[in-house]
């Protein structure tokens, strides 16, 4: 079977965690936000709201908010997704995963980054008390370079195959794919 190759960019898309340091162009960010805006949501809510940061001051005092984010501190622009009371996590990913697709597609990299101090993002962010930001993506241009060092020196790559996840009908216990907790050190580099 022949795929699209918006398929197989979907295939493609790899998070990026080390990033050149020219800024990402206004009509670029511009670009990724609106193809966000479009992101269906539980009842057309759209109960998101998104943060742009190009300060990298305030990049980093937003850093401290979570655990692992040295990739937003190399990052040139973050964007913080805002949940809106009453959203849901599924809308706040679905959104994420757009701005992370929109931004491939248009030759930028990301990276999510949780924001394991919830208190802390929505201090630094400014936003009220009823709101709240679990997760940023940081964005910049690969540097592929360092990309590629880091890559070939991690332990963990690879997906899965299909047969190790997938079920029918119904959830199997007690086989090698329900029990094999995937920790990305798999055999399977594809």
């Amino acid at each position: 079977m022949s795929r699209p190759r918006e398929y197989e960019a979907l295939k493609r898309l790899r998070v990026v965690r080390h990033f050149r340091p020219e800024p990402v162009p206004d009509e670029v960010v511009e670009a990724i936000l609106d193809a966000a805006r479009w992101t269906g949501s539980a009842k057309n809510r759209q109960d998101w709201r998104f943060v742009v940061i190009t300060d990298p001051d305030q990049i980093a005092r937003l850093a401290e908010c979570g655990d692992f984010t040295e990739p937003m501190r190399r990052a040139p622009l973050v964007i913080a997704v805002v949940g809106l009371p009453g959203s849901y996590e599924w809308d706040l990913g679905r959104v994420s995963q757009t701005i992370m697709l929109a931004a491939a597609a248009l030759g930028v990299g990301s990276v999510p980054q949780t924001m394991h101090r919830h208190d802390c993002a929505r201090r630094v962010l400014g936003v009220p008390d009823d709101h709240w930001c679990r997760v940023v993506i940081a964005l910049g241009y690969p540097d592929r370079e360092a990309e590629a060092s880091a890559r070939a020196a991690s332990p963990f790559r690879g997906r899965l195959p299909l047969s190790e996840l997938v079920f029918r009908d119904r959830y199997q216990a007690n086989t090698p794919a329900a029990d094999t907790p995937q920790t990305n050190q798999s055999p399977h580099l594809t």
